[in-house]
């Protein structure tokens, strides 16, 4: 009886040691934290500084539309939308049956006109050597001469008018003012079409510019001659130089947008296309260019405040800093308060951590960048 009850009280220490043991290495594998490897970036602020993008067309510097000085019908159309076209040929024609014939109609009126100058000058002539031999007296000379006089004003008259019919039966052509590019065609043969009604848009060759709108808010942050940068749609990640050549004085009734334009500095003015798609990059001025921050770094804190996962470099942990934000970028966001230049920012990943955890910060190398390396408690051994 003794020795059951022995073996017994040995069964129980071995198994109350076992349970002590177990607990002991549960504690020490919550106590233990493993710290957890960040990215992490410095605020961007001077040439990192955000960028404002304005979504663009490419445009011609100088657009002309192009339309008869007459009206009639539109009898045939040369060229058509992107036909490259040189100073003086002919685009388009009307129908110039009626305006021949009133150029017809001015010649005979100027022949009638010079016949009747003719004979005035040959009254007037012999009118002057009757009242030289005293025949006839001044004032029917006077008469003949003011008759001279009409006539001839008559001859310039009609001579005038069938300058003007001939004008008028050769705007029956409607030609190309200079060397370009035909951008829009608005009429089609068989048209009938009124006295400077636009036939054709013409985008003449000396230049290439983006067309954008300012927003109304920030136009003063804007000026002639402000550098841009110009990415085309077709060809991502490579940006083109520019140069803000002009800003409307006066914002768009509907859009209430300025209307501005970039001109494409040197050899890229020859890299686009009209109508291509593009954005202009703007460089940030004023207080939102001092410093940004990814937006995969912003982060909801505390009573739905933005925040943003900052690394303690003296215990290598992390807590949750409170930031003052400004207009969202495309991949970054001006940070207008809350931040140092030289803070180190979680720069993703951020909704995986929670405060006071200890990290490993590094780069997108994956390389260490805090050169003190915390190292977390381990429990004593009892």
């Amino acid at each position: 009886m003794c020795s059951v009850s022995m073996r017994n009280a040995r069964s129980y220490g071995i198994l109350l040691l076992l349970l002590l043991g177990l607990s002991a290495c549960g504690g020490q594998s919550e106590s233990a934290e493993v710290a957890r490897p960040v990215l992490v970036v410095h605020p961007g602020g001077g040439a990192q500084a955000a960028l404002s993008a304005y979504a663009g067309e490419v445009r011609a510097r100088e657009e002309s539309p192009l339309s008869f000085r007459v009206g009639g019908n539109l009898i045939r159309r040369n060229v058509d939308a992107g036909t490259q076209v040189k100073q003086g040929q002919v685009l388009a024609v009307l129908d110039a049956d009626d305006l021949s014939l009133q150029a017809q109609a001015a010649q005979a009126q100027l022949a009638a006109a010079e016949a009747d100058l003719v004979r005035a000058r040959g009254d007037r002539d012999r009118y002057a050597k009757l009242v030289g031999d005293k025949l006839v007296s001044q004032s029917t000379y006077d008469a003949q001469n003011a008759a001279y006089k009409a006539a001839e004003g008559q001859a310039r008259a009609a001579r005038a008018q069938l300058d003007v019919a001939r004008n008028q039966a050769a705007y029956s052509q409607l030609r190309a003012p200079h060397d370009g590019v035909i951008a829009t065609r608005q009429a089609e043969a068989g048209q009938v079409v009124a006295a400077g009604q636009t036939i054709f848009t013409l985008a003449a060759d000396d230049g290439r510019e983006v067309a954008i709108s300012l927003p109304e808010g920030r136009i003063r942050d804007f000026t002639v001659g402000q550098p841009v940068l110009v990415e085309l749609w077709n060809a991502p990640g490579e940006r083109l130089p520019g140069l803000i050549r002009e800003i409307s004085p006066a914002a768009d009734a509907q859009t209430r947008t300025y209307a501005a334009r970039v001109n494409l500095v040197g050899a890229a003015a020859k890299a686009v296309e009209l109508g291509q798609s593009a954005r202009v990059y703007v460089q940030e001025t004023g207080p939102e260019a001092a410093l940004s921050v990814p937006l995969s770094a912003v982060q909801r804190g505390a009573k739905g405040a933005t925040a943003v996962w900052v690394v303690d470099p003296q215990s290598g942990k992390v807590k949750s800093q409170p930031v003052q934000l400004g207009r969202y970028g495309e991949t970054d966001v001006p940070v207008l308060g809350g931040l140092k230049a030289s803070d180190w920012v979680v720069g993703a990943g951020g909704h995986l951590l929670r405060e006071g955890q200890p990290v490993t910060p590094v780069d997108r190398d994956n390389r260490p960048l805090l050169s003190k390396k915390v190292v977390a408690a381990t429990p004593k051994a009892d």
